[in-house]
């Protein structure tokens, strides 16, 4: 039997999605006049072009912003909307005609896949290149959150190859006493030791004031100089890591670089893993939600629209509060990324059936 959609499921869907995207624009506008209002010393500056604010600053924190609270968004469009349905007694006429609460479900589901989809491609492969236009913008006229300088830092550049900082400064592209330790299994072939190392271009290094020391059994071969080019598979951007850096990565870019930095022994790219186990996990939350909201709001109370939407902003409100809470424990190494950004998500899920259980039939 071939299905197709009613009318009756067209009405919700549009209803649903209406409502989410004016739920954007209003929330969005008052955003972005808060913004205004708490950068306006900066944005009066003289040296701050009126089209890089409008064009590479507004134009990209708009989709940044909506997208990082949509399940905020779709919480509240299923909340607002069903429960003027259910005032409206429009809920009640539905289960009376012998539709069932399931499949009264069926266009919540469909709304809730398309803006699961809408979530996933936006935040995997639009937002993060715009992103990157927007944080350089705050990065030089806001305020500068780039990582410039990094202190010892170690890292396996090849498989037997160990590099070391004691501190490189990325304004002068300059590092000081570096090393560079050569391994064969467990025994060390060779050791240069610099006072200082610059960066040249791409791979391209120059050690500065060096000794090399060569191992051959019992025998040691000492070499020294003021200057050696060198190539080494390293760039200072693999080890200066900026918080912000994550969210200039599309999913496939920040799957390759979170995988390469494993294999180098990089141990500080926790906030790369949780947003990329978080774009994934966005998909469910947003289908969680919409079934508590509908579930919630289904039902004609004496509170009304504003009871429910009390009991729904407090719900997401609190799912937000939770996944931040989740998020920073995996930054400590108390649990996995990938479970911190799951956590919430599970935890939700037995209130969406819980709720769902107790809704009309």
């Amino acid at each position: 039997m071939k299905f197709r959609l009613q009318r009756l499921d067209w009405y919700i869907i549009k209803k649903f999605l209406g409502t989410y995207f004016f739920a954007i624009l209003l929330i969005i506008t008052i955003s972005v006049v808060f913004d205004i209002n708490e950068k306006i010393d900066k944005f009066l500056q003289p040296e701050v072009p009126l089209n890089a604010i409008i064009f590479d600053y507004y134009l990209n924190f708009i989709p940044y912003f909506a997208n990082l609270f949509s399940p905020l968004f779709t919480f509240i469009a299923v909340i607002f909307f069903t429960s003027k349905l259910a005032d409206n007694s429009e809920i009640i006429a539905m289960l009376a005609s012998g539709m069932s609460f399931r499949r009264l479900m069926l266009p919540y589901g469909i709304s809730a896949g398309i803006i699961a989809l809408m979530t996933f491609v936006l935040g995997s492969y639009i937002i993060p290149p715009a992103n990157e236009t927007r944080i350089e913008f705050q990065n030089t006229y806001i305020r500068n959150k780039r990582t410039d300088v990094v202190r010892n830092f170690q890292v396996e550049i090849e498989p037997g190859v160990i590099a070391y900082f004691d501190r490189y400064d990325d304004r002068s592209g300059m590092g000081y006493r570096f090393s560079l330790e050569h391994f064969d299994g467990k025994q060390l072939i060779s050791r240069l030791t610099a006072n200082s190392i610059k960066h040249d271009s791409l791979y391209q290094w120059t050690v500065i004031d060096y000794i090399i020391r060569d191992f051959d059994g019992m025998k040691e071969h000492v070499t020294s100089g003021t200057r050696k080019d060198t190539t080494l598979t390293i760039i200072p951007s693999d080890f200066l890591i900026s918080p912000t850096d994550c969210e200039t990565m599309t999913t496939p870019e920040m799957a390759t670089y979170i995988n390469r930095q494993k294999q180098r022994g990089i141990g500080n790219i926790q906030t790369f893993q949780i947003e990329y186990h978080k774009r994934y996990a966005s998909i469910m939350a947003a289908f969680i939600l919409t079934s508590i909201g509908a579930s919630l709001s289904s039902r004609k109370i004496k509170g009304g629209m504003g009871l429910n939407l009390g009991i729904g902003l407090a719900l997401s409100f609190s799912y937000i509060l939770f996944t931040t809470v989740t998020s920073t424990f995996a930054v400590n190494g108390s649990v996995s990324p990938m479970v911190a950004a799951w956590i919430p998500n599970i935890l939700y899920t037995f209130i969406a059936i819980y709720l769902y259980q107790k809704a009309p039939r």
